[in-house]
């Protein structure tokens, strides 16, 4: 029986127990959240040896809400780390509420639960270790030198293995997120658009079991969000408590480079507009997971296989380029006219239309099991029509 926890304690390996660590494998992750570990889901059988790699356990360190669309996590075969369940979006305005009826449903769900039920999924061997740089197939980290020929980044937004520091906030393209966690409950899944919280960006409680997740993302990197997201929290008569914090990418960048593979924040796979990033991480890792197998089975050489995933990825640069664009927009309407306007948006017919093909971003069909080639040109072709 697995239990739950909604606030993971620290376990990571400090002081005499962090030994050396060297050697060589086939493939090697760094980063073990939702991407890197959808990566090494790919990989399981393949007789590969797969090393992961994170600064921290597995599971030890929530970086979200953690929520995402029910079908992603059913079809991942998660349910077992779910807390609730929504049906319905409310948007509230200065002047206005307002309740969708979504075409599907979101969830909430216990981070180190769904972390170790993904990891479950894998076959592979995992060290602690902050990394520190990399050069041709040899990844420095603070314990030693890791070598491998297939070597993915799924450690967010830094995209440390890139090489460089020219993608620093203020200046990068990301937004701001900051979250709190007090303990309470709630049947409702809320969002702001509100600037006397934040100007640009929106606010959200997500009720998750004994607590609610509430919090403020901020599509200006500069603008500091503490006070306006105790704010809220206080609004929704709650006492600030649990902070969580951290860039979110809001464009999308290469996913190859140098031979490496970019999985989710590192290769900007974080949907503009509503930050979500969760489902995407999964989509992009289990693609690029497929593309590290067929090289593992001798199907394709390495640079197929990256020449093939970055090809994926580009494939979805339109639609991060249209969000981006509704990103920029939604600030600029006037208060007055965003109240109404959103209530006009909140027709069944309309909802379902722009839910349904935001939903079709990432299609969870990708995620079931199958032959890979099958599932890849699925998924193209389900890209191709949404």
């Amino acid at each position: 029986m697995i239990t739950l926890f909604s606030m993971p304690v620290r376990r990571t390996k400090r002081g005499a127990d962090r030994t050396a660590l060297s050697g060589a494998s086939d493939v090697l992750i760094c980063g073990a959240s939702f991407a890197g570990l959808s990566v090494a889901r790919e990989l399981a059988g393949s007789d590969a040896r797969v090393m992961v790699i994170d600064r921290y356990e597995i599971g030890e360190r929530q970086t979200s809400a953690c929520a995402a669309p029910t079908e992603w996590l059913r079809v991942m075969g998660l349910e077992a780390s779910l807390l609730q369940t929504f049906g319905d979006l409310v948007i509230h305005t200065a002047h206005n509420s307002v309740r969708y009826p979504l075409p599907f449903t979101f969830s909430t769900f216990d981070y180190r639960t769904l972390c170790a039920l993904l990891a479950d999924q894998g076959d592979f061997e995992f060290e602690t270790a902050k990394v520190d740089g990399r050069t041709g197939e040899t990844v420095h980290t603070d314990r030693g030198d890791l070598t491998a020929p297939l070597i993915i980044d799924a450690m967010g937004w830094r995209r440390v293995l890139a090489g460089g520091h020219d993608y620093q906030p203020p200046d990068a393209p990301l937004s701001r997120g900051l979250e709190v966690h007090p303990a309470g409950s709630g049947d409702e899944l809320e969002i702001w658009i509100d600037r006397q919280y934040v100007p640009a960006g929106y606010g959200w409680s997500f009720p998750a079991g004994d607590e609610v997740r509430i919090g403020l993302g901020s599509f200006d990197p500069g603008f500091h969000v503490k006070d306006t997201t105790n704010k809220l929290a206080e609004d929704l008569g709650t006492t600030p408590w649990g902070y969580q914090g951290n860039w979110i990418p809001h464009q999308i960048r290469a996913a190859t480079g140098d031979g490496v593979f970019f999985v989710g924040d590192s290769a900007g796979h974080c949907l503009p507009l509503t930050a979500e990033g969760i489902r995407t991480a999964f989509y992009f890792g289990i693609a690029g997971g497929r593309e590290l197998r067929a090289v593992i089975e001798g199907r394709r050489t390495r640079e197929e296989a990256l020449r093939r995933y970055a090809d994926f990825s580009d494939a979805h640069e339109w639609k991060y380029r249209w969000m981006l664009n509704t990103q920029r927009f939604v600030p600029r309407v006037p208060p007055r006219l965003l109240a109404p306007a959103i209530r006009a948006m909140g027709t069944k017919r309309f909802v379902d239309w722009s839910f349904g093909h935001y939903f079709r971003v990432t299609p969870p069909e990708f995620a079931r099991r199958g032959e890979p080639e099958a599932a890849v040109r699925g998924a193209e072709e389900l890209s191709a029509v949404a």
